[in-house]
């Protein structure tokens, strides 16, 4: 089975915007396994409550160690107004992961 990462906006101005990030980022998750049959990575949705229990620094290092560890990124919701998102993005450039903007994009690439 292919690890495939779901990049997106997480933070905003308040909790009910980093809340609605949370949402699409699992809708793009629970669409690339329903349909592909692949393991979702989405930190999202791992580390939904622990916003603020620790520095972003040591958010973005560890999401970087878990985007290391997969196959392929699919980047999701308002991507590119995201720092971390962005960040994201070049690391799998840098790391020559195929990166995708859709889920059908990825459905074509599993199958």
């Amino acid at each position: 089975m292919k690890v495939i990462y779901i990049a997106a906006p997480f933070r905003a101005r308040n909790a009910w915007l980093v809340e609605q990030n949370i949402r699409i980022a699992e809708l793009a998750a629970f669409e690339v396994a329903k349909r592909t049959l692949q393991v979702v990575l989405c930190p999202h949705t791992m580390y939904r409550y622990f916003d603020g229990t620790m520095t972003d620094e040591y958010w973005l290092a560890a999401t970087a160690e878990l985007l290391k560890r997969c196959d392929a990124v699919l980047m999701a919701g308002d991507w590119k107004q995201s720092e971390g998102a962005q960040a994201e993005r070049d690391q799998a450039l840098a790391e020559d992961l195929p990166i995708f903007d859709d889920v059908e994009q990825v459905v074509r690439w599993v199958s």
